[in-house]
């Protein structure tokens, strides 16, 4: 019977922590200390690799002339579980052309 209370004890304190608990998702980087970095037409992958790591998720995108482009995406997400009411999330999307070259870029930041 000890045994059973304390078990039952255990998993009702670590709900109870889990469902308070922080969750984070993704790597933080500062946006504004980015874009001031970044240069279209100079910036290059590895300078971006060496500033923010290795992206998140990678892809490609084609416009409307028929050009393709390598997209990185980095995101970082935070906020209390089980609500996530305070979430903070961030996305900055780059994109680079044939020679590995800055192109362009967009970000989103819910605590800009």
């Amino acid at each position: 019977m000890f045994f059973m209370s304390r078990a039952v004890s255990t998993a009702i304190i670590v709900f109870f922590l889990a469902a308070c608990s922080t969750v984070q998702i993704g790597q933080n980087f500062d946006v504004r200390s980015v874009q001031a970095k970044i240069e279209r037409g100079i910036t290059t992958q590895d300078q971006i690799r060496a500033w923010l790591g290795t992206p998140t998720n990678t892809g490609g995108s084609l416009d409307t002339g028929g050009e393709r482009f390598d997209e990185w995406t980095y995101y970082y997400a935070s906020g209390k579980l089980p609500a996530m009411s305070d979430a903070r999330i961030k996305m900055l999307q780059i994109k680079f052309d044939k020679q590995g070259i800055v192109r362009g870029y967009n970000w989103s930041a819910s605590d800009q």
